[in-house]
């Protein structure tokens, strides 16, 4: 558990299909679609930790354990200022504790298994629930292994 202060996730976002196994494609495309300039920015903008380029998403509609409908998926930075240019979204998050849990193994299947396990068997058997607001990732490919990673799946969470 990791108490954080107010911060904004800057970044470009789309909204996509939910999709709890293999790669999903809209998302690789967002990725894509980022330009040098947008690069640029967040780069300059990201002062908090963690300092990576995180997966965040927000805003799911329906019932996001179904796998129904789409949420918005925001690749980007967290950071504490407020000065954005009109070339990234800006999300602002409040203060929480947020629950941490790494992961480490063949990429994507080891942060699907870890989201997938995070809320069947860890949030039910905790003093904790997930608050309505973006969750995020980030991970880190392995320079030396194929499709292997190690990733941090960041939940914000309240004692019930």
């Amino acid at each position: 558990m990791k108490k954080k202060p107010a911060f904004n996730l800057v970044g470009v976002s789309k909204r996509v299909p939910m999709q709890f196994e293999g790669v999903n494609n809209e998302i690789v495309k967002l990725a894509e679609s980022i330009t040098d300039e947008q690069k640029e920015e967040m780069k300059s903008l990201q002062n908090i930790e963690p300092y990576e380029i995180v997966n965040a998403s927000y805003d799911a509609d329906a019932n996001f354990l179904k796998e129904e409908g789409d949420l918005t998926h925001l690749i980007g930075v967290l950071t504490t200022k407020n000065q954005v240019s009109d070339r990234l979204e800006k999300v602002p998050v409040e203060a929480y504790t947020w629950a941490i849990f790494p992961n480490e193994g063949p990429f994507p299947s080891t942060l699907q298994e870890t989201m997938a396990k995070t809320y069947s068997e860890w949030l039910p058997s905790s003093d904790y629930e997930v608050i309505n607001a973006p969750a995020f990732s980030f991970t880190k490919m392995d320079k030396h292994k194929k499709d292997y990673a190690y990733s941090e799946v960041w939940l914000p969470v309240r004692k019930k």
